[in-house]
């Protein structure tokens, strides 16, 4: 007895169309994926570009405020030579135009008004102690003063105490009396008192004053308050 004959298998069948359709589809995502690939190309551009803006924005920016700042500070180049000159200055002003004693306001006052030919009838003085300052101690001497003369020679005196080597300040004139040629003023004036130094102890407290007898007393007698 014969075996019986075994079926052969049937090869798979090649369909082109299935195949056509799966290397579509693969082209298709192919193409997809250029796609997206060239849509973030473009998107990273833009973003570049407007990176790239802001940047030279802020650079631009940054620019403008460094020479804003330069402009600001050059007023203050050489700032430590400036405020060693003015303290120079103030100490110059301080050791040469103020008086350290009241024999000393007397005496340029005398030499003044003799200058002047005008008659100081009478000072009187108040002080008033000043806050220490960096080049030393001031006391603020306020003078009230009476004098008598001819207009010429009181506008010369007047004038006379703005250019004195002794620093004064007047701080109001008030007509009290003319009679014929001859006008009387009441005249308030201010300077201040520097403390002395031991090298001019000896030559300023022995300056001798000079001035007339008209002088009122107290005013004689101020130095030594």
């Amino acid at each position: 007895m014969s075996d019986p004959v075994s079926p052969r298998t049937k090869p798979p069948s090649f369909n082109l169309r299935e195949q056509m359709s799966l290397l579509n589809l693969h082209w298709a995502g192919v193409a997809l994926l250029a796609l997206v690939n060239l849509y973030l190309l473009v998107q990273i551009g833009i973003l570049w570009q407007t990176a790239r803006g802001n940047n030279a924005d802020a650079i631009a920016q940054q620019r403008i405020a460094l020479a804003t700042a330069i402009q600001a500070a050059r007023p203050l180049d050489g700032l430590d030579a400036k405020l060693k000159h003015a303290t120079e200055q103030a100490d110059a002003f301080y050791a040469e135009r103020l008086p350290v004693s009241y024999s000393e306001i007397a005496t340029e006052l005398g030499v003044l008004k003799t200058a002047n030919k005008v008659r100081l009838t009478g000072v009187s003085y108040t002080q008033e102690a000043v806050t220490d300052l960096s080049s030393g101690p001031l006391t603020e001497v306020r003078l009230d003063a009476r004098l008598s003369g001819d207009y010429r020679g009181l506008v010369e005196f007047l004038n006379g105490l703005e250019r004195d080597r002794v620093f004064f300040v007047v701080t109001g004139v008030t007509l009290t009396g003319q009679e014929g040629g001859r006008v009387n003023l009441r005249m308030k004036l201010t300077t201040y008192l520097r403390g002395l130094s031991s090298d001019e102890e000896a030559a300023r407290a022995s300056t001798p004053v000079s001035v007339s007898d008209e002088v009122d007393a107290q005013a004689l007698k101020g130095d030594q308050r």
